[in-house]
Order: structure tokens, then C-alpha cells, then sequence
């Protein structure tokens, strides 16, 4: 039987705790210097694992980037956080995320498929025709327990890279939608709207999956894509608690809430096929449901149409030591989703619930 494992800050056991945090929520909510300061110590490790920077560069007299929630200072020689931004010769010079440059890989994934919102779109009923699915290899956020972690092996110095146009050309009379995820879209914006655009003039729908941090203008771009080709935006809200957030995905949440806010304040425009879609994964052990709740209750603030995907985990990546979601865990952040006013709620991934108990100690 698995054993728990103590909180570092705490000493409680009774909680589940990830051995690369090695800390509790309640101590990340509740003794928030301390346990972020072992939090940014487990990113740095992570990312330097990977060769990419440990925190988002500050250089004195460096370089904006500007694109995402982070800001990169760059220095001379440096790296922005995503890795694909870098400055040479005192200029910003872009490795990926340009018109010409996309560092991503595609397929066709046909319809019904497995996404986020496939309970409430269109999509789902085309059935002969595909997706386009858009996997774009970096991100803005450090997830530990990221689901897609492998793209962090893609190289934008030796790997193959793909034009805006060539992208859009490899749609066909199939193609219904296209969804760009990742890693995620926040990091190539400009190639991703520079594609998505070709794409909507040809009729065809466009969805993003994003965890909300690119660059306002950028997202707002991307939500009016949306509106007008019947797509939807999905915004991944994983934590509501600040401190909580930065330890789980080493970035601030304050972005993606803004962005899901401009988003949301449209959604009346075309509540069917709904323009905003919001999703939560249900870490064991941090993301309960006060987490929920509060996340709830912000969503329902714009609409309480707007639809809520509550997702089971899977042991991932960093978080490798945990269990999936437990079934009393799902229902009770449900239940507080529904208590918070929302009417469109989804728990997907039922077949993850229970499936495994934590293995601390296992890989």
C-alpha cells in the first residue's frame, strides 16, 4: 500500500503531497513565502533538466519580449522562459512563433474526438470529416504535472519548422476544424493567428486550447477568430489561488484571468456553439474543490451558461508519484461548481477516477 508522505513545512501526512514539492496546499495557501520558495526550487530543477531557463530572464538593459504573462528581460546570449525567443547582437531574434517559423507538429484526428469541449460543439456530430490538430512544441508555463511534457525535447535549432501558409495548405475538403494546443498557442501567437486566418477564410472552424497568457491583443485576436468561423476558445483555469498556481505551474494566474474575462464579456455574441469554454484539471491533493468553487463562482460572474469541464488525472511528468482523481474528490467539486450558479458542467476522464493510488518512490 502506498505510503503518504509528509509536508516538509507542516509535518502533516494526512494530506497528499507531491515529492517534488514536497509541501502541502494548505501550507502553499497559508505560509506562502516559505512554500513558494521550495516551489520555485522544484521549477528551476525542471526546467534546467530540459536546458531551458530556469526563471524568466530580468536583465538589467536587456531586451523585451512582451508576448506573454512573463515579460522576458533578455539579455545578450540569453533565453526568453519559452525557449524559442533569444537576443543576439542586441536584437530580439525569434527561433520560432513567426508567420514563417512555426515549431509545431499536426495531424488529423477524426471527428467525434477527444476534446475539451466535445460535449457541447458542432464538431462532434461530423462524423467522416477531421480535426486539424496543431501541437505547438513550447510553452508559457512550467506545469509539473504536464500532460504533453515531451515536447520540451523539440529543438527550434534542429528541428523543422513550418510556415503559416504551408500549414493552412494541408487542410482539405475534410478539414471541419482546427485546434491549436501544445505546449501551447501563447508562445507562437503570430503564427498561429497568421495560419488561423487563412484557415477561416476557407471556412473552417477554429478552436484554441490555451492556458490564457499570451499577450491581450493577441488573445483578443484569437476570440474574434473564433466568433466569426463558429470556433470556441478553452481556457485552461488551473488554479484561482495565486500562490497556489505559481506552485503548480510556476507562472501568475493574473493574465489568464484577465483574458478569460475579455472573453467571457462576449460570450453572449454566440452562446450556441458557446464562443468560451473553461476547463480544470483535478490534481490530487491541490486542486480541491474551494479551488473549484472559486473558479466557478468567476466563470459565472459573465454567464452561468458558460460550460465547466471538471478533468481526472492521470500521474504525469513530475507528478509522477500521485494518484489519479478519486471519485469523492470529482463529486465534490462538482457539487461546488453547481453551487456556485454554473449550469453546463462536464466531469471528463470517468475512467481515470480511482484507477490508481499514490506511489511515492516509484517512477
Amino acid at each position: 500500500m502506498a505510503q503518504h508522505i509528509h509536508c516538509i513545512l507542516c509535518g502533516r501526512s494526512d494530506l497528499t503531497v507531491a515529492s517534488i514539492l514536497g509541501v502541502c496546499r494548505e501550507c502553499i495557501r497559508e505560509r506562502r513565502p516559505e512554500a513558494l520558495r521550495m516551489a520555485e526550487k522544484a521549477h528551476a530543477a525542471t526546467r534546467y533538466a530540459f536546458g531551458l531557463p530556469e526563471t524568466p530572464p530580468r536583465a538589467t538593459g536587456g531586451t523585451l519580449c512582451g508576448l506573454c504573462v512573463h515579460e522576458c528581460v533578455i539579455g545578450e546570449g540569453e533565453q526568453g522562459f519559452c525557449g524559442l525567443r533569444e537576443v543576439r547582437q542586441g536584437k530580439l531574434r525569434h527561433l520560432a512563433g513567426t508567420p514563417e517559423r512555426g515549431l509545431l507538429q499536426w495531424y488529423r484526428d477524426p471527428l467525434p474526438t477527444n476534446c475539451v469541449a466535445d460535449w457541447v460543439c458542432p464538431g462532434s456530430a461530423q462524423r467522416g470529416r477531421h480535426n486539424l490538430a496543431v501541437f505547438y512544441s513550447a510553452c508559457t508555463f512550467n506545469c509539473l504535472f504536464c500532460q504533453n511534457w515531451h515536447y520540451r525535447d523539440a529543438d527550434p535549432r534542429r528541428y523543422r519548422t513550418i510556415t503559416a501558409q504551408e500549414l493552412a495548405n494541408v487542410a482539405n475538403s475534410q478539414t471541419y476544424c482546427v485546434c491549436y494546443f501544445g505546449g501551447d498557442p501563447a508562445t507562437q501567437m503570430a503564427h498561429a493567428l497568421a495560419s488561423a486566418h487563412r484557415l477561416a477564410e476557407r471556412g473552417v472552424v477554429v478552436c484554441w486550447e490555451t492556458n490564457g497568457s499570451a499577450h491581450p491583443r493577441l488573445m483578443d485576436r484569437a476570440v474574434e477568430i473564433s466568433l466569426r468561423s463558429g470556433g470556441c476558445v478553452k481556457f485552461d483555469l488551473k488554479a484561482w489561488d495565486g500562490a497556489l498556481h505559481r506552485a503548480l505551474t510556476g507562472a501568475d494566474n493574473t493574465r489568464t484571468l484577465e483574458n478569460f474575462a475579455r472573453a467571457a464579456a462576449r460570450f453572449a455574441e454566440r452562446p450556441d456553439p458557446p464562443l468560451v469554454v473553461a476547463s480544470t484539471l483535478l490534481v490530487p491533493g491541490y486542486v480541491d474543490e474551494q479551488e473549484v468553487e472559486q473558479i466557478a463562482r468567476f466563470i459565472a460572474s459573465f454567464d452561468p451558461r458558460i460550460p465547466y469541464a471538471l478533468l481526472a488525472f492521470a500521474p504525469q511528468f513530475y507528478f509522477h508519484d500521485q494518484g489519479t482523481t478519486t471519485r469523492r474528490q470529482a463529486e465534490e467539486a462538482e457539487a461546488a461548481a453547481r453551487r456556485a450558479g454554473l449550469t453546463r458542467i462536464r466531469l471528463g476522464n470517468r475512467h481515470l477516477l480511482d484507477l490508481l493510488p499514490p506511489s511515492h518512490g516509484f517512477q
